[in-house]
Parts: structure tokens; sequence; C-alpha cells
């Protein structure tokens, strides 16, 4: 019996001992794909860009002259913007809202930063279809910094439409009901601001999840993202940009950008 019973003792260790070194391995392997999703809030303009579209070549500009911009986010946090202004940088794009749950903390030193050192500046939102509708959001953001005055210095909001970082590239949604979804939300900016909004987008990702819709093109300016010797090809309806997102490494702030065409043509967006 005394056997028996250490015997028996010895299993259940070793029984206790596997089920520990398996909730242990569980615990330790499981979330490692979850890691990959970022928290809510985090999305910034171009964030997909590098592992959807990639990059390739060193950006080129053409004979027409063009203007430096940047676009931060909460990522960057307090920006050094007189260290950019002395570079040549004279327009930028701050992220003000993200879906309806999220503002930038650092949207005031960023917005007002910018503009005091003499750039013209604007405001952008992040959308996140699958949360709201285009109306709640496009509400939300005017109401948390994206609105629009006749100042000469501040430019139409923007909306960064993208892979969606948190789930599926086109949100859940067809290619109609995403295109219902900007309209919605282009349509309520307009109407609360008096401005069309700057659309930001990328070429492959508006193909794939808007079946390369050409409707906007002719009251929305395109603000294309490619990291590449040259915009390549354009959404359907736009035959040409308004502002290009040519890097996600420049210098100072890594997002640099360049307005197609000089100072004047980007105050002229400004005054609308």
């Amino acid at each position: 019996m005394p056997v028996h019973r250490s015997g028996t003792a010895r299993v259940r260790r070793l029984t206790v001992a596997g089920a520990l070194l398996a909730a242990f391995s569980f615990a330790f392997t499981v979330p490692s794909s979850a890691d990959t999703t970022p928290a809510r809030g985090s999305a910034y303009m171009g964030m997909g860009v590098l592992a959807h579209d990639g990059r390739s070549g060193t950006p080129t500009t053409s004979d027409a002259t063009q203007t430096e911009g940047v676009d931060v986010s909460g990522y960057q946090g307090n920006v050094a913007w007189s260290t950019l202004w002395s570079s040549g940088v004279k327009w930028a794009y701050t992220k003000a809202t993200e879906g309806t749950y999220y503002t930038n903390p650092y949207f005031t030193q960023q917005y007002n930063g910018s503009y005091n050192v003499g750039m013209i500046r604007g405001a952008y939102h992040f959308a996140t279809p699958d949360t709201t509708s285009g109306a709640t959001q496009a509400n939300y953001f005017v109401d948390h910094g994206g609105g629009w005055s006749r100042d000469g210095k501040t430019l139409p909001g923007a909306l960064d439409i993208e892979w969606n970082p948190y789930g599926d590239a086109c949100y859940g949604k067809s290619a109609s009901a995403m295109v219902s979804w900007i309209a919605d939300f282009l349509n309520t900016y307009k109407a609360r601001t008096g401005r069309d909004a700057v659309i930001y987008t990328a070429t492959s990702w508006w193909t794939q999840c808007t079946g390369n819709y050409g409707g906007f093109a002719s009251n929305n300016p395109l603000w294309i993202a490619r990291y590449a010797s040259t915009v390549g090809t354009l959404p359907a309806g736009w035959s040409y940009y308004t502002m290009w997102q040519y890097t996600s490494s420049g210098p100072t702030v890594g997002d640099h950008d360049k307005f197609n065409g000089a100072l004047d043509r980007v105050q002229a967006l400004a005054n609308g």
C-alpha cells in the first residue's frame, strides 16, 4: 500500500506539472497573434502603406515646383516645428481624431505649433468605417479640431481612408457600401464647414475597397500615398494629385509630403 500511494502521488505530481507547463506555454503563445493588432486610436496616416504597398525607388520631383510638407500624429509627440520650418517645410497636417473614440493628445502643440512658425496647417481624421457612420465621424472630426476658417493659413480637413490596422482591410464593407460611407462623411463635412475635404488614400487600397470609384475626383483634392520614385497610377477620376506622401522616413518627423505646386497654390487651397 505505501508503494501504491507513492506511485499515485508521483503520477499526480507529474500530471500537475504537465498541466502547469501547458498553461505556461499557452500563456506565452496565444497572445502573439493578438499582439500584432495595435491599440485603438494609435493609427496614423500611411500606417498600412509599407505593409501593403511597399517601398521602391528614390522619390523624384517633376520639373514643376513642389512645396514640402509633413503630416504628424500623436505618435510623434511634441514636434520641433522650428527645425522643420528651417529645413524648408511650409505646410503640415495633424491628426485630430479617429473614429468617434480618439482625439490626439498632442493636437494643440502640433496644430498651433506649425501655425505659429508660419506654416499653413490642416487637420486630418483617421476613418474607421466599421465603427460608426460617415456623418457621425465627420461631425466628431469638426467638433474636435477638424474645422476650417478663412484665415489664409488653414487647409480644409483631410479624410484618411486606408487599410484597417485593426482587422479586415476594407472594414468588412463592400465596395458600394464603402463609397456610401465616404460620401456620407464628405457631404457632412462640407455642410459643416463649407469646404470639400481632401481625400488621403493609396491607389491599391482605393481599387480594392471602393472598386476604384471615380465620383469624388471633381470636388475633393487627392492626397496620394506611395513610397516610390513616382506616384504611379492614380485612383479613378483624378488626373493629377494635389499632395503626395512620398516617404515615412524623412528628417525630423518620418512622414514627408509634396504639394503639387508652389507655395501660392498651398495658400489658394487654404483660401478655398
